[in-house]
């Protein structure tokens, strides 16, 4: 564990040793004014904080005081160091002169000035209050060769000093923290005499020999982000993700927010907070690939090959940063424990996801980081608690939750702070973060001036935290902002790299901080829920916030249960509901109320994607027929678990299949991308139209899609339209009948004709006009034949009045396109 590497006779931890190589480089060079941050706005808990105790000086209108009693000067210190010297050392200051005022300075010096030891925490507070005001003692001027003159400071011109003071020269006398002053002295044309014109204070703290009894210092170092994945995926086999936008990649990039939050606490004694959202984020990032939504509303466009190869170095980086190292993994999102408690509890349903997203957290880290996180911990925004607060945050198993000093405050009087964790009740140890400590580095450090009195200030108040009780060991919690910008970050670094082993502080972890000996006169009753602070009562979620998850949550339950490959839609969605929930939401109302309505709005498009066609109206001649219904699967998966459902509104008109009642229903099932027509056997008692109903209809028999209404028009055939058919039959019979007879008539007349012809030519032959001849005698010379005048007609035997013969002699010839040809 860190925290053993302070213990004489002990091996330092890694994380003390990359600690150590750190500090030199760190606390010897200046913060750059100029540091990376990420793009778009801080949330609003990294930037502000209405109720810290110490805050940076706040900026002013150019040519004005900045407060009661300040001078003409502008003294800006932005360099400090070593910010914590010990014997031996040269403190080095430099900074910036800023003739504010409309005359010139003349004979300007800028020189250092030792002021007392300060007695306790709320000196130090008084102290930050009024660091530019000339109202006051400014203590000892170290002057002579330490200082630096100036000829001459014309109005609004700039001027950069550098001030090198052995630790000698400025008789520190004993152990404390000591105000230190630069103060510029000079003269005017209205002012020739030399006075002060501007000053700027900040604070010395000085150790001259480690401490007995070091106070435990336990560092906080979140790794959380706001959410950047929607609800919807790819319909490919590994459902790549889809991104709202690449702001990630943005904060993942070299010198973006969350990168310099990893490079820097690599080397740092600190405890990871680390929300898995992000992880799985970056995770889906750098394995899945991914697309961002299209702002026009087309496709979604693909990330790029850069963003999945920076994600994938980031998590590699942050694999070794945390081996062998504490981690905390907050619950899936990072929930809003104080919107669930004073908003979602009135909403049926919400504080069933802080159970599932707990759950899914200590998966994501111990999959992704390859370690076992602790997911014991809750941590309401800013430390603020009530007792609906905590009943919410231990609601899914945490038994631990992060206070801060200034909500769960001290009242008995105590003369020292005690250690941060104390029992509350019902198993619970709620674990007080230090506000001063905690709050040090919130608002804007990207000035080199705020970054330097920042990383005092904070020395000053943990160096008097052991002061106050130097035979007494105590245990300290530092709960920074939750998102803290890449200059913020910077300014912890340089603070806690000035806290070495030869401080007044060991570094320990949140772990055994929450395990350490409560103080038995420290305060452990909470606050009240009047007591909750209404600057953070107005940044909660609104209810609506919560109505909305669960009509999300409804629509998913009602879905789910037809799919065929449900975990392919409930996760995303699942997680997306954790979102919603976010504590990164705060301040930002819109933009949550975005993401809520973009998450109902895809599911709905999805369960809308299986339903039935719309039918105008379907008619019945006669007194049964079937009616077809289609069901279409719009999904890649298939649907099943659904039944659809006929009914008619008049069933003593028209009846619907052969059971007893006024519907009948059918099972469906559709693969993804088909559809299902069903048929439906009807029987009408009357004629005109009857209004039916189709719907389908989940197993439990919950309605499902959008119901289609269409009548049903019901058409007898009457008795007018019977007759009418049966005359045309009996025409039809009639005409056939008749031709029949004729047919036969004329083949009696035939058979008859054909008689008569076969005794004449008997009665010839029996006369002797020839001799008998059957046909195709081959003794029969040319004489035999019959004889036959050409100049006559026709022949004796052949009438007039003869029926031509039915039949040409027979020939082999082709037959014509119009000629009769039988076979």
């Amino acid at each position: 564990m860190a925290e053993a590497a302070d213990f004489q006779g002990m091996t330092p931890s890694p994380a003390r040793r990359r600690f150590r190589r750190t500090a030199a480089l760190l606390a010897g060079a200046p913060l750059l004014a100029g540091l990376l941050q990420l793009p778009g706005a801080a949330p609003a808990d990294a930037s502000a904080h209405a109720a810290a105790p110490s805050t940076p000086k706040a900026p002013t209108a150019p040519g004005a005081p900045e407060s009661p009693g300040s001078g003409a000067v502008d003294v800006s210190v932005d360099s400090m160091t070593p910010s914590a010297p010990t014997d031996g050392d040269t403190v080095t200051i430099s900074g910036k002169i800023t003739n504010e005022g409309k005359q010139t300075v003349t004979d300007a010096k800028v020189g250092l000035r030792v002021g007392p030891t300060l007695n306790d925490r709320s000196s130090i507070d008084n102290a930050a209050k009024r660091s530019d005001s000339l109202q006051g003692g400014l203590g000892r001027e170290v002057g002579g060769k330490y200082a630096e003159e100036f000829d001459k400071l014309a109005p609004g011109v700039s001027q950069n000093f550098r001030l090198s003071v052995p630790v000698k020269e400025l008789d520190l006398s004993s152990d404390g923290v000591y105000q230190l002053g630069v103060a510029l002295t000079g003269r005017s044309a209205t002012q020739p005499y030399a006075q002060v014109l501007g000053v700027e204070r900040t604070f010395l703290p000085w150790q001259s020999e480690a401490p007995e009894e070091k106070t435990k210092l336990s560092f906080l170092w979140p790794l959380i982000s706001t959410s950047h994945l929607t609800a919807e995926t790819a319909s490919d086999e590994q459902q790549t993700p889809v991104f709202a936008d690449d702001k990630l990649a943005e904060e993942v990039a070299p010198g973006g927010r969350l990168e310099q939050m990893l490079s820097l606490g690599k080397d740092l004694p600190v405890t990871w907070v680390i929300d898995p959202d992000l992880l799985a984020s970056l995770d889906a990032m750098a394995t899945k690939g991914y697309s961002i939504e299209n702002p026009d509303g087309g496709n979604p466009i693909p990330g790029s090959a850069k963003n999945r190869a920076l994600a994938k170095q980031y998590l590699n980086a942050l694999q070794q940063a945390v081996k062998g190292e504490k981690v905390v993994a907050l619950p899936f999102a990072d929930p809003d424990l104080a919107s669930l408690a004073h908003q979602g509890k009135a909403v049926g349903g919400s504080l069933s996801h802080l159970k599932p997203a707990t759950d899914v957290a200590a998966k994501t880290v111990k999959s992704v980081l390859h370690v076992e996180p602790s997911t014991d911990f809750a941590w309401p925004a800013e430390g603020a608690v009530d007792p609906s607060v905590v009943d919410v945050a231990t609601s899914a198993g945490a038994d631990k939750v992060i206070a801060r000093s200034d909500s769960l405050r001290e009242t008995g009087g105590l003369p020292y702070t005690p250690t941060a964790a104390r029992p509350i009740g019902g198993g619970t140890t709620a674990v007080v973060a230090d506000a001063r400590l905690s709050t040090a580095f919130q608002g804007d450090m990207t000035g080199a001036e705020d970054s330097t009195l920042a990383v005092q200030r904070f020395l000053a108040q943990s160096q008097m935290v052991t002061l106050q009780d130097p035979d007494k060991q105590r245990s300290v919690v530092v709960a920074p902002q939750r998102m803290p910008t890449a200059s913020q970050a910077q300014t912890m670094a340089k603070a806690l790299a000035a806290l070495d082993e030869e401080s007044w502080t060991e570094s320990d972890d949140l772990i055994a901080a929450a395990e350490a000996t409560p103080d038995p006169k420290a305060t452990t009753q909470v606050p009240g829920v009047g007591a909750y602070p209404a600057r953070l009562r107005k940044q909660e979620l609104p209810k609506a916030a919560f109505e909305s998850v669960r009509t999300t949550q409804e629509t998913l339950n009602r879905f789910k249960v037809i799919l065929s490959a449900p975990d392919r839609v409930v996760t995303p969605f699942g997680r997306a509901m954790d979102r919603e929930l976010s504590t990164s939401w705060r301040s930002r109302p819109h933009e949550a109320e975005t993401y809520r309505n973009s998450v109902q709005r895809y599911l709905t498009t999805l369960t809308g994607q299986v339903g039935l066609i719309e039918k105008t109206e379907a008619k019945l001649s006669g007194r049964s027929a079937t009616i077809p219904i289609t069901v279409q699967n719009n999904l890649v998966q298939g649907v099943e678990n659904l039944t659809l459902r006929l009914t008619s509104t008049k069933p003593t008109r028209l009846k619907i299949g052969e059971e007893p009642g006024a519907y009948e229903e059918q099972p469906i099932k559709v693969s993804g991308g088909h559809s299902q027509t069903v048929k439906f056997t009807t029987t009408a008692n009357a004629n005109g139209p009857v209004p039916v109903v189709a719907q389908l209809y989940t197993e439990d028999g919950t309605p499902y899609g959008k119901e289609i209404r269409f009548d049903v028009d019901v058409t007898e055939i009457t008795l007018t339209v019977m007759l009418v058919i049966a005359g045309g039959i009996l025409l039809l019979v009639l005409a056939g009948f008749r031709m029949y007879t004729q047919r036969k008539a004329a083949a009696r007349r035939a058979e008859a004709e054909d008689g008569e012809n076969a005794a004449d030519d008997s009665g010839d032959g029996e006369n002797g006009d020839g001799p008998e001849r059957p046909d195709g005698d081959p003794e029969s010379g040319p004489e035999s034949g019959p004889r036959s005048d050409p100049e006559s007609g026709p022949s004796a035997s052949e009438q007039p009045s003869d029926p031509t013969p039915d039949t040409a002699p027979e020939s082999t010839d082709p037959s014509g396109t119009g000629e009769r040809v039988d076979r």
